[in-house]
């Protein structure tokens, strides 16, 4: 014997291949709820129409009882409206004497009534008030007023913020990063589902660690360090793991500038350790620590790292946005490279350095990079100064010095020419020193 089921909202018999209570066209619109129950227009109308009716209530009469407007029960009567909110739905069932269970529960369902057998109706009851429980939760979840064009733009303000990070002074890039963190701070406060909330504190945390990054260059350390931690605590939220990384790659550059090179060391090794295999933090970290081992004149170390670096990068392509600060551009491992050997003194740093300085100042390679042109001239003066050049030397610094491009984390490399060439007595030493005490005062020193 063939069972004919019919659908619950329209009539119409169902396909036996249909395990539920209603047809393709009178589900399409309906949102699933716990338990397998539908809150919808479908459903909710249906089933508010039938109470109110058993009630012996017109749509006016029950508006006035429940303080829900007769046009929202028509509406929904009438399956004009998908929907309603928990709060509207209690109202509703408030005006009609009965639980909020029973305007959710099946249609086919009888509605708990004085007559149903207490047993019964304890198990309609406890099952109802499961689903309702689930319900809300669900609605919570998924209630928001925050757009996800907001979020979508805010994302977008991060990479625009990152790429300009290079060619942008860093207190003006800081004043534009601290304006978009007062926006995040403000939207936290706003109710949104648990993705948006997600991809806010992301977009926090990037932008933490890029004002702390910005503070940095300007030799603000107590500050950095405040943002550094507020990064590093989104990053474990939301676990993030290249960002955690970068936050622990941009503290060994910090301590690297604060003349604690094998602590740089450490941490750079750290930032490998916590970094995702196919990141840019790894490759970053990487560089960062044979730099460190560079100033502590471990050649075989820096050089092993130098190695890694290269391994990293020689299968990667250009990235869509080359200046991006947390995206790794092949080009930069040469720059690295420059920096490292001219920190070792090695001979070979000078060809490296022309190099890079040749492409950084070249208008086919990209848009002008001042920041990182100026730190390649003191890579360049440094390795001049390994090959005995020191006259040529200190005129390539005086060049980077009077760009107004070095930052004050960069000071005490331009301090390093200085020294050399005085010693040597250059007739050009006096003009760079000069130059640097008119451009490269007014802001705190490390060493």
């Amino acid at each position: 014997m063939v069972v004919v089921r019919e659908c619950g909202g329209c009539g119409r018999s169902l396909s036996r291949y249909n395990p539920g209570g209603l047809c393709r066209s009178c589900a399409g619109g309906a949102v699933p709820a716990a338990g397998g129950g539908l809150v919808s227009g479908v459903h909710l109308g249906e089933r508010l129409a039938v109470l109110r009716r058993d009630a012996g209530l017109t749509q006016e009469g029950l508006a006035e009882r429940s303080g829900v407007s007769s046009d929202v029960i028509r509406k929904l009567e009438q399956r004009r409206k998908d929907g309603a909110r928990l709060s509207t739905l209690r109202a509703l069932a408030g005006g009609l004497g009965v639980d909020v269970a029973a305007l959710v529960s099946d249609a086919t369902s009888p509605v708990p009534t004085a007559g149903t057998g207490a047993e019964g109706q304890a198990g309609a009851s406890g099952r109802l008030d499961d689903e309702i429980v689930a319900l809300e939760l669900r609605l919570r979840a998924n209630a928001s007023d925050m757009g996800n064009g907001v979020l979508d733009g805010l994302e977008t303000a991060v990479d625009d913020l990152a790429t300009a990070y290079p060619g942008t002074a860093p207190g003006d890039l800081l004043a534009r990063v601290r304006a978009h963190l007062g926006y995040v701070g403000q939207l936290m406060d706003t109710r949104a589902t648990l993705t948006q909330r997600r991809r806010l504190m992301v977009t926090g945390g990037w932008l933490s660690l890029l004002a702390a990054t910005c503070l940095i260059d300007l030799h603000k350390d107590g500050p950095a360090a405040a943002h550094l931690r507020t990064a590093g605590q989104l990053a474990g939220e939301t676990n993030q793991a290249e960002i955690a990384a970068w936050c622990l790659e941009t503290q060994a550059w910090q301590v690297l500038t604060a003349g604690d090179y094998r602590r740089a060391a450490e941490i750079a090794q750290a930032a490998q350790h916590a970094a995702p295999r196919d990141g840019s933090a790894f490759i970053q970290a990487t560089a960062q620590e044979g730099r460190a081992w560079a100033r502590l004149g471990a050649a075989a170390e820096s050089r092993a790292a130098l190695a890694r670096v290269e391994r990293l990068v020689s299968p990667l392509a250009v990235p869509d946005r080359p200046e991006h600060h947390y995206r790794y551009d092949p080009a930069k491992s040469d720059a690295y490279t420059a920096t490292t050997l001219s920190w070792l003194g090695d001979p070979a740093a000078e060809p490296y350095a022309r190099q890079v300085l040749a492409r950084l100042e070249s208008v086919s390679n990209g848009p002008p990079r001042p920041r990182r042109a100026a730190s390649a001239r003191l890579d360049l003066s440094l390795a001049l100064i390994a090959t005995d050049q020191h006259d040529e030397a200190a005129g390539v610094a005086r060049h980077a010095i009077l760009s107004g491009r070095i930052v004050p984390s960069n000071y005490w490399r331009a301090r390093e020419v200085i020294r050399a060439v005085a010693k040597r007595s250059v007739p050009e030493a006096s003009d760079l020193d000069e130059a640097y005490r008119e451009f490269c005062t007014g802001s705190e020193t490390r060493r």
